[in-house]
This record gives C-alpha cells, structure tokens and sequence, in this order.
C-alpha cells in the first residue's frame, strides 16, 4: 500500500520556523520525484517547492524563495521541508507529492500549519 505521511506542521509565530516531514512508503521512493503543496480552505493548490529523483535539482516558488528549502533523505525514505521565517501567508494545509511522470502520483494526506502572532 502507497503511503505518504506528512508531519511537523503546527502553530508558529511571524518569523518562526517549522520542519516538515514526509515518510514515504509502498513505492520505490528514489525513482519519484517530491514537491510540496499547499492550500487553503476556497483556494486553489500552490506548488512550494520541488526535488527531483537524485536529489540534484530544486526548485521553489518565488513566494518562498529564501525561506524554505526542500531535502530529502532517501536511506530514510522522506522528504523535507525546512520553513524559516514564517509568515501568517504561509498558513496552508502542506501537501506532499510524489511523482514518476504524468502517470504516476501519490499525494500525501496533508498537515497544517498555522502562522498567528
């Protein structure tokens, strides 16, 4: 069974920081490539960040750029995603993804994080 189980989300002030997780399981996870999404409630999905399969590229959203930073650790199966200096903008329910072209896509079940002073 494809699991991916995000983790790490909460309650943080302006300018705080948070670590998600994602620990993957039932698939070949270094063939898949990660990205973390975020939504809130009435609005659309808003890819944040992304890594591929060797963990060589990254790329992130300009909104985050400079805050956050996307990892992943393949001898543990899991996908981060280090947030610092949060914002109330970045309260979003966090989606994980995992990808191996259009075809073949799992999605995480989603952890909140709440930026509130």
């Amino acid at each position: 069974e494809v699991q991916l189980v995000e983790s790490g989300g909460g309650l943080v002030h302006p300018g705080g920081s948070l670590r998600l997780s994602c620990a993957a399981s039932g698939f070949t996870f270094g063939n898949y490539g990660m990205s973390w999404v975020r939504q809130a409630p009435g609005k659309g999905p808003e890819w944040v960040s992304g890594i591929n399969s060797f963990g060589s590229i990254t790329n992130s959203a300009d909104s985050v750029k400079g805050r956050f930073t996307i990892s992943r650790g393949d001898a543990k199966n899991t996908v981060y995603l280090q947030m610092n200096n949060l914002q109330p903008e970045d309260s979003d329910v966090y989606y994980c993804k995992a990808e191996a072209g259009a075809a073949t896509t799992y999605w995480g079940q989603g952890t909140q994080v709440t930026v509130s002073s």
